[in-house]
C-alpha cells in the first residue's frame, strides 16, 4: 500500500495539471475569437462609415430650376493635383432650362439671320450664318467651298441623325464634306445627362493647368465645353454651327456651350459685377465678360480671373471671337464622371 501511494499522487499531480493547461488554452482561444469579433465588427463599422460619405449638399451652388436632375449632394473626393477634400456630385440636365436650342444652319442662301446662328473660329470675328454667309464661305477660306446646290440654292444640311454623325465627328464622311452641320438632340431621347465632381472649396495650383477637356457647366444645366476643334472642322470644308447662344449638339456631349453669348446668366449682382454663368471643373465662378455698366475687368490673369472682396477668386469669359470661355484652370480639377 505504501508503495502504491507515491505513484497515485503522482498521476494525480499530472492530471491536474493537464487539466490546468486545458482551461488555459480554452480561456486564450476564447479570448482570442472575441479578439477576431471584435476586430470583424470594427472593421465592418468602418466600412460603413466609408460607404455613407455622401451627404445632402447643406449650401449647394446656385442653378436655375431643372438644370440639376438630381439632389446635390457632398463626397470624398482625390482633385487632379492630389489633394483629397470634399465635392459637390452635381448631375446635370444637358439641356438648356432657360433658353431656345437653334436655330444652327439657314435653309437657303437668301434666308437671313433670324434663320441660322452664328460660327467663330478663334480670327476675332462673330459671323451670323445666314445665306450670304453659306454663299460667301470661299472668300472667307479659301478655294474648295461649295456647302449649297447651285441650281436651287439650298443649303446642304445634315438633317439625319446618320447625317449628324457622319459629319459631326473629326474625321468627317467625305459624303458629307461641304455640308453645315447640324444635330438633333431628339436622336438621343434629350439631353445627355452627365454628372461630376466639383470641389467645395477651390484649392490653388502654384502654376495654372491649361484647358484641355470640358472646362465646367453652366446654371443652365449645359456643359461649358472646351475650344471647338475649328481647324479641324473647316479642313474638312464643315460648319459645324452654333447656335446665338454659342451652343451646338453632338453625339458625345449632347448640347454644349462654346462660348458665352449672354444666356445662361444669373441673377444681377448687388455691387454691379458681371453676373454668373456657371462653374469652372476647378471649383471656381465663372461670371460673364462685362459688368452691369459694360465695362470689363481690367486686371484678368493668364487664366481670365481675379479676385475681389465679395466673391474670391473667380474667372471673367472671355468673348465669343476668342472661342473660349477661360485661358487655363486656376485650381485642381474635379472629376468628370459622365453620364449616367
Amino acid at each position: 500500500m505504501k508503495q502504491i501511494l507515491p505513484h497515485f499522487r503522482t498521476l494525480l499531480i499530472f492530471t491536474l495539471m493537464f487539466l490546468l493547461l486545458a482551461c488555459s488554452d480554452s480561456v486564450t482561444d476564447s479570448t482570442e475569437q472575441q479578439s477576431t469579433t471584435d476586430t470583424d465588427s470594427e472593421t465592418e463599422t468602418e466600412t460603413e462609415t466609408e460607404t455613407e460619405t455622401i451627404v445632402e449638399a447643406a449650401d449647394p451652388p446656385f442653378f436655375f430650376d431643372n438644370a440639376v436632375i438630381e439632389t446635390i449632394t457632398t463626397e470624398s473626393c482625390t482633385l487632379s493635383g492630389g489633394t483629397q477634400t470634399t465635392c459637390y456630385r452635381i448631375t446635370i440636365a444637358g439641356e438648356p432650362v432657360v433658353d431656345e436650342i437653334g436655330p444652327f444652319c439657314p435653309p437657303n442662301i437668301d434666308s437671313d439671320a433670324s434663320q441660322g446662328g452664328i460660327w467663330f473660329d478663334g480670327s476675332g470675328e462673330v459671323y451670323d450664318i445666314d445665306g450670304e454667309f453659306i454663299s460667301n464661305l470661299d472668300s472667307l477660306y479659301g478655294d474648295g467651298w461649295l456647302l449649297y446646290d447651285p441650281s436651287t440654292g439650298e443649303v446642304n444640311i445634315t438633317d439625319t441623325q446618320t447625317a449628324c454623325e457622319a459629319a459631326a465627328r473629326p474625321n468627317v464622311d467625305a459624303a458629307y464634306q461641304n455640308y453645315c452641320v447640324q444635330c438633333d438632340l431628339d436622336y438621343y431621347g434629350g439631353g445627355i445627362n452627365e454628372t461630376l465632381l466639383l470641389p467645395v472649396t477651390p484649392i490653388p495650383l502654384a502654376n495654372p493647368s491649361y484647358v484641355n477637356s470640358n472646362m465646367g457647366i453652366s446654371l443652365n444645366g449645359v456643359i461649358l465645353a472646351a475650344q471647338a476643334p475649328v481647324d479641324a472642322i473647316l479642313s474638312n470644308y464643315t460648319i459645324a454651327a452654333f447656335d446665338d447662344c454659342g451652343g451646338h449638339i453632338n453625339p458625345n456631349d449632347g448640347y454644349h456651350y462654346h462660348a458665352a453669348t449672354g444666356c445662361s446668366t444669373g441673377p444681377d449682382e448687388e455691387d454691379g459685377h458681371a453676373s454668373l454663368i456657371g462653374y469652372a471643373l476647378d471649383g471656381y465662378g465663372i461670371y460673364a465678360m462685362l459688368d452691369a455698366s459694360g465695362f470689363e475687368e481690367t486686371d484678368l490673369g493668364e487664366c481670365r480671373g481675379h479676385t475681389d472682396d465679395s466673391r474670391g477668386y473667380h474667372y471673367h469669359v472671355a468673348s465669343p471671337s476668342e472661342n473660349m470661355f477661360i485661358g487655363c484652370f486656376h485650381g485642381e480639377q474635379g472629376e468628370w464622371i459622365g453620364s449616367e
